[in-house]
This record gives structure tokens, C-alpha cells and sequence, in this order.
């Protein structure tokens, strides 16, 4: 049997052991815990089960600028653009957009429209992000979460400016609407945009 200040403590310790886990989920994207001081970080907030397929590309290499630079020519070459996917293995939402990508449906339409590069950005969300500037060549700044999707024309031009950073809840969205946005974006006008130190010759 409880007593009433047994029962006010515990419910007090309760609260303190949810309030730090409640300020991690409060960080846009994916939320990475360490399970262990030598184990991988896991998702927070993933759900068990899910409707998504998953997979997980999003590997550390010496230099993605590299894969970048050799994916815009070849979009230059076949009329495409660059579909530049940064985010991490460890988030859920990363994984559930490489998954969908990888898809028959998916693979198609990247065939016919776009050259696919996915980059490892770390965590942001933890001040721990890496090859950041690769997005900041295209005018992305200030990423805080993951994935995010960067559609560039063959000349750099970035087309998706206002949503690039909006893809933190892509577990949560439908196949159909990660499919219709990647068409309209294969096709939208890529307008000259104004970069932040980079002078554009009218």
C-alpha cells in the first residue's frame, strides 16, 4: 500500500525522468539517442511498426562532393537533375524516404528525371553535423533536422528553396505524396535564385 508522499514522490521522480526525453522529441526531425557508450544511436521517436519500407544508404564516405560534381554532369548530360538526399541511418525518417526510393515505383521515375545521391549529414539536431556545406552550396542553410531534399538543376540552380528542409516527417507521409512532389519538382521552373555572397550576372 502506497503512502500519499510515497505516491507524490514517485510521480515527482516520473516527471523528471520524462521531462529530459520530452525536450529531445521537441527537436525538429529525427531525435538520436545513444543506447550505449559503443552502441549505435537509435531513433527516439520511431515507431515499431510501420507502413514504410526502409532502407539505409546514407553511408560516410571520404568525399560526397565528389558524387555530387559527377551526378551533375551526368544530369547535364541527360537532361536531369541532381535529387541530393542528406540524412543519417540512424533516423527513421531518412531511412522510411531511402526506402520509398528505392522502390520499382520510385526507381523508374528517378531513372527518367533525376541523377539520386544520398549524403550522411550526422546529427544537426545535436551540433553534430557534417558535410552541411554541400547544401549550402545550393543555398540550404541553417539544417537542423533530417532527411532533407535538395532538387539542382545541371546548373546548380536549386528548385525546391522554400521546402528543401520540409522532409523531417517523411515516415509520416503517404507514397503517393513523396511521388507526386518528386514529379512536380522533376518539371518545375527553376528560376534564378539569389545565393547569400554569390553575385548572379543579369
Amino acid at each position: 500500500m502506497m503512502t500519499q508522499a510515497g505516491g507524490k514522490i514517485r510521480a515527482g521522480l516520473t516527471r523528471m525522468a520524462i521531462t529530459p526525453l520530452a525536450a529531445l522529441l521537441a527537436l525538429p526531425g529525427c531525435v538520436a539517442i545513444n543506447v550505449s557508450d559503443n552502441g549505435p544511436a537509435a531513433s527516439a521517436d520511431a515507431p515499431e511498426h510501420h507502413d514504410y519500407p526502409e532502407a539505409t544508404p546514407y553511408d560516410v564516405t571520404v568525399d560526397p562532393m565528389v558524387e555530387v560534381d559527377a551526378a551533375l554532369a551526368r544530369a547535364a548530360e541527360r537532361d536531369t537533375r541532381l535529387l541530393l538526399v542528406m540524412g543519417g541511418n540512424w533516423c527513421h525518417d531518412s531511412r522510411a524516404l531511402a526506402g520509398w526510393l528505392e522502390t520499382e515505383r520510385f526507381a523508374n521515375l528517378i531513372e527518367e528525371h533525376y541523377e539520386l545521391v544520398f549524403v550522411n549529414i550526422g546529427l544537426p539536431q545535436t551540433g553534430d553535423g557534417h558535410n552541411l556545406h554541400i547544401a549550402e552550396r545550393f543555398g540550404v542553410v541553417d539544417i537542423e533536422g533530417t532527411p532533407n531534399v535538395l532538387v539542382v538543376t545541371p546548373d546548380g540552380l536549386l528548385v525546391n528553396r522554400g521546402t528543401a528542409k520540409s522532409w523531417r516527417n517523411a515516415a509520416s507521409r503517404s507514397e503517393d505524396a513523396i511521388y507526386d512532389e518528386l514529379v512536380e519538382l522533376a518539371d518545375r521552373p527553376a528560376g534564378i535564385q539569389p545565393v547569400e555572397g554569390i553575385e548572379i550576372a543579369q
